[in-house]
């Protein structure tokens, strides 16, 4: 566990045995004010015990101890609304705080092994160029596969400061129109060129246009088919659909890896979710990717959402409002 969530734990449970504390002290202070109110009302009955006015008295006195207890009793909620109120702010906030630490902790472990990782492939391939006497197969073998690492390096640290970027407000997007079937035929292509081993299978609408900001929406598909590609087995393949309707561009990305449980359709668009299961532990990522492209879609006015492929792994389906 990373000390600032230790930190944060040692405060939270400090804070719990405090709450306890002023929740048990509340409930002394109601019996002990409680047993007072009793015992002021027996002593109020003495003087009267021998008079005529006795039953007259007694249920004066009674029905004035009797609205002490209510009054105790109303007071001591409130107190005790109000504390319970306040525990659950502050519970859910610490709460919240420990999985942003955590999620902080495990996307640094992950960036540092992406970062890495390619840097040491890129370096390790110009070395073999440099020292050894390869032919040009094998040349452009290691030139390919170092193309491929610079590419993902180039991926990752667009998604990051990309996020950034939009979380603080700094990035001013374009609106202008764009043919939404030919940006993703682009990044397509691309992806047959970066992964010439995998089957990408295109059905493309080319006709099919949105308003938009094309790099962030050509990042958004990026992230789509680098998911996809990353989760499916090799032998296995992708298939990207572009069509529209009367109203909508609906972008599919349709691969057939272990696919996604209903439960965590929604999580894996939270900011560094990654799924828990051995298969995407084995697999690379931040869990930037999907964060940042709901975020996209969402600032156009679109939607995305997940949907099971049959008979196995999951559709990324993309909605975006089309030109008239």
């Amino acid at each position: 566990m990373p000390q600032k969530a230790k930190k944060i734990q040692t405060i939270f449970i400090l804070y719990w045995i405090l709450l306890a504390y002023i929740i048990a002290a509340l409930i002394f202070w109601f019996i002990t004010l409680n047993s007072q109110n009793r015992e002021m009302s027996e002593l109020r009955k003495l003087p009267f015990s021998n008079t005529t006015a006795y039953k007259v008295q007694l249920e004066k006195i009674e029905d004035g101890r009797q609205r002490k207890i209510k009054q105790y009793a109303g007071e001591g909620s409130a107190f005790f609304l109000v504390i319970m109120t306040g525990a659950i702010f502050v519970y859910r906030a610490v709460r919240k705080q420990l999985k942003i630490s955590q999620e902080q902790h495990n996307f640094m472990m992950a960036i540092t092994h992406e970062l890495k990782t390619p840097i040491a492939v890129v370096k390790l391939n110009l070395e073999t160029i440099q020292k050894r006497n390869l032919d040009k197969d094998q040349q452009q073998r290691l030139l390919q596969n170092t193309l491929h690492e610079t590419n993902r390096l180039n991926t990752l640290c667009n998604n990051m400061l990309l996020s950034s970027q939009i979380e603080a407000g700094g990035y001013s997007t374009v609106n202008e129109e764009i043919n939404f079937g030919q940006l993703v035929s682009n990044c397509v292509e691309d992806y047959v060129m970066r992964y010439p081993q995998r089957m990408i299978n295109k059905q493309i609408e080319e006709e099919v246009y949105v308003k938009g900001d094309p790099f962030l929406l050509q990042i958004s598909v990026n992230n789509l088919l680098e998911n996809a590609i990353k989760y499916s087995p090799k032998e296995t393949e992708v298939v990207v659909r572009v069509g529209k309707n009367l109203s909508f561009a609906r972008l599919e990305v349709e691969d057939q890896g272990p696919g996604i449980e209903d439960e965590f359709k929604k999580k894996v668009f939270e900011k560094f979710y990654r799924l828990g299961n051995e298969a995407t532990k084995r697999a690379k990522g931040t869990g930037l990717g999907l964060y940042l492209t709901k975020r996209i879609i969402q600032n156009h006015g679109g939607n995305i959402f997940i949907e099971n492929n049959t008979p196995g792994g999951s559709t990324f389906t993309v909605q975006l409002k089309i030109i008239a």
